[in-house]
């Protein structure tokens, strides 16, 4: 494992792939992909997580990890795409805990979660489920995950909110539901939401 400046520590991950902790992974997965996409970087792909990104695909790891020594923490750019718009039915059972936690009421909960535009920051769990970042607060997860969560259920966890593509056990905060199709086979990008995609959430 190296350290390099700021604490952004990268290690490799077998011979082709380096996986890097950084402070803010959505700026330096914005950063990434433009190199990738200037033919700058040789990446096959770029995953973010909550604190890393995984450079897949490397053609030299050595020589990958020598150039982000050397670059100066990205500042997070400003969305260069139209937010695409989720409509969400507030009517989620821990919305009267979520205003309790952060001491808000459950109107201004929802107007704040209405005027923020949020980012997709990385993807996981299942297919379709991101993890979109922007808002002010950091709620818990339920001590025990219900056993079923319905498709569409938008919640709060940690500082993220999510909706779930498709039902599944889950511990998230639900405050509404969305009848968007989350996840989709058939479209030419399946997920409807991915890395780095602004999002804006309406009042269905």
């Amino acid at each position: 494992m190296d350290v390099y400046r700021d604490g952004m520590q990268v290690r490799p991950v077998g011979g082709n792939a380096l996986l890097i902790e950084v402070d803010d992974p959505l700026a330096w997965f914005a950063h990434l992909d433009a190199e990738r996409r200037a033919g700058r970087l040789a990446a096959v792909d770029i995953v973010p997580g909550a604190r890393t990104i995984l450079l897949d695909g490397v053609a030299d790891a050595t020589a990958v990890a020598a150039t982000l020594r050397d670059t100066r923490p990205p500042s997070r750019p400003p969305s260069s795409s139209v937010p695409v718009e989720l409509p969400v039915h507030f009517d989620g059972e821990d919305l009267p805990f979520v205003a309790e936690h952060v001491g808000e009421s459950v109107d201004t909960v929802v107007a704040t979660v209405l005027a923020t535009e949020l980012r997709v920051a990385f993807c996981g769990f299942a297919p379709g489920f991101a993890y979109l970042a922007g808002l002010p607060w950091t709620l818990p997860r339920l001590p025990s995950p219900r056993p079923r969560v319905p498709a569409g259920a938008v919640g709060l966890a940690a500082e993220f909110l999510g909706a779930y593509p498709t039902a599944s056990p889950g511990g998230w905060r639900l405050i509404g539901h969305t009848d968007s199709p989350l996840f989709d086979v058939d479209r030419e990008t399946p997920a409807l939401l991915y890395p780095g995609r602004a999002v804006r959430i309406v009042a269905a």
